[in-house]
C-alpha cells in the first residue's frame, strides 16, 4: 500500500529520473565527484528498546541506506521534533546515542534543526536525518542478473519482534534484542572482495520479502529462495507463530540482502561470515529469468509458494 501511494501520488508529480529509481539513496553527480544522499523519518514506538533507541537507530538507518547504494557515508543532518514536556534526561540519552553511534559508523553530524510542539503534537520525539555519502561503485537495486546468488547477512525479523515483545509486555525466556547496527564497514568489506556485487538492500520495514520483491522488481527477474536457508531464530520463530506473523515480512535493521555473481557468492560469504554483523550470513537463493518480478520460495516441505509484497502494515511503528 505504501509502494502504492508513493508510485499514483508521490512519483507522479515530480520529474526527477533519479528518485523513479527508487534506490535506497539517489545518486548523482557533481562535476568529477559521485556522491549519494538519503533521507528518512523515524518514529519508533517505543523509542528505547533491547538492542537500541530512537537515536542509534536513526543513525544506522541513514548510513545503512547509503552503504548498499555502493557509498561511504560521509556526512549527516540531525532534525528533531519534541514533544512539549519531554524529558530531558530522555533527550540527552538519545543525543548521547546518535553521537556514539555515528562515531563508530565514522560520520559527522553537520547540520541539524529542533522543533518543540505542544503536547499530543508528536508522539514524545520524531527524529528525521539526511546523509551524504561518497560513491565507491554505484550498486543499484535494478542491476541484479539472473544467475546471481542471493545473500542475507544473519537472522532476520529480530528487530520487528523486539519492538513488538516490548511494546505489548511480552516476555520469553531469552530476550530479543533487536539488529540495530551501521553496516558501512561490512558492506564496504563486501565491495572490496568481489568486482560482481549487483545489487544491495538493507531488508528494514516490511522484511526480507519486500526487499526481495523490490529488487525482482527493479530488474526485471524471478527470485527463487529456499526456507530452510533462511536465518530465523528459534525465538523469533516461536513468538511468530504465537503471534501469527510470519518472520519473512518482520523488519530489520542491521541485516544487508547481498547479490552477487555466483563464481564470487562462496568468497563473499567467506569474508561476511568474518565480520562481526555477518558472522551469521547464508545463502539463500538465487535470482531466475522468470517470472519477472516475483519471488518464489521452496518451503520445508518440497512445495512451492509466491512471497509476495505486504498488503497493509504488520507492525506499526517499528522504525
Amino acid at each position: 500500500m505504501t509502494r502504492q501511494l508513493i508510485e499514483r501520488d508521490i512519483l507522479t508529480r515530480f520529474r526527477s529520473l533519479i528518485l523513479r529509481r527508487l534506490d535506497d539513496s539517489a545518486v548523482f553527480r557533481i562535476g568529477d565527484l559521485k556522491l549519494a544522499y538519503s533521507t528518512d523519518s523515524f518514529v519508533v514506538d517505543p523509542i528505547f528498546f533491547r538492542g537500541g533507541d530512537i537515536g542509534k537507530l536513526a543513525v544506522c538507518g541513514t548510513v545503512n541506506d547509503l552503504a548498499v547504494s555502493g557509498a561511504q557515508p560521509v556526512y549527516m543532518t540531525l532534525s528533531l521534533i519534541v514533544e512539549e514536556g519531554f524529558p530531558m534526561a530522555d533527550l540527552r540519552r538519545i543525543l548521547d546515542s546518535i553521537r556514539d553511534t555515528a562515531t563508530k559508523a565514522d560520520v559527522e553530524i553537520v547540520a541539524g534543526d529542533t522543533k518543540v510542539v505542544g503536547a499530543g503534537g508528536v508522539d514524545k520525539i520524531f527524529i528525521n536525518t539526511s546523509g551524504l555519502g561518497i560513491v565507491i561503485r554505484e550498486v543499484s537495486g535494478s542491476n541484479a542478473r539472473v544467475g546471481d546468488k542471493v545473500i542475507v547477512s544473519g537472522f532476520v525479523g529480530d528487530h520487528g519482534i523486539a519492538i513488538l515483545s516490548q511494546r505489548e509486555g511480552l516476555d520469553f525466556k531469552v530476550p530479543i534484542c533487536s539488529d540495530c547496527a551501521p553496516l558501512n564497514s561490512l558492506v564496504s568489506l563486501i565491495l572490496k572482495t568481489s568486482e560482481e556485487v549487483h545489487a544491495m538492500r538493507d531488508p528494514t520495514r516490511g522484511g526480507l520479502a519486500t526487499a526481495l520483491n523490490e529488487i525482482a522488481i527493479q530488474s526485471g527477474v524471478g527470485i527463487r529462495i529456499y526456507e530452510e536457508s533462511v536465518p530465523v531464530r528459534d525465538e523469533v520463530r516461536g513468538a511468530c507463530e504465537m503471534l501469527g506473523l510470519d518472520p519473512m515480512y518482520v523488519a530489520n535493521e542491521g541485516k544487508v540482502v547481498v547479490f552477487v555473481s555466483s563464481e564470487d557468492a562462496p568468497k563473499v560469504l567467506e569474508v561476511m561470515r568474518g565480520h562481526e554483523h555477518g558472522k551469521d550470513s547464508q545463502l539463500i537463493g538465487e535470482v531466475t529469468d522468470g517470472p519477472r518480478g516475483t519471488v518464489i520460495m521452496k518451503t520445508r516441505i518440497g512445495g512451492e509458494r509466491i512471497v509476495d509484497m505486504l498488503t497493509g502494515e504488520q507492525l506499526p511503528r517499528i522504525c
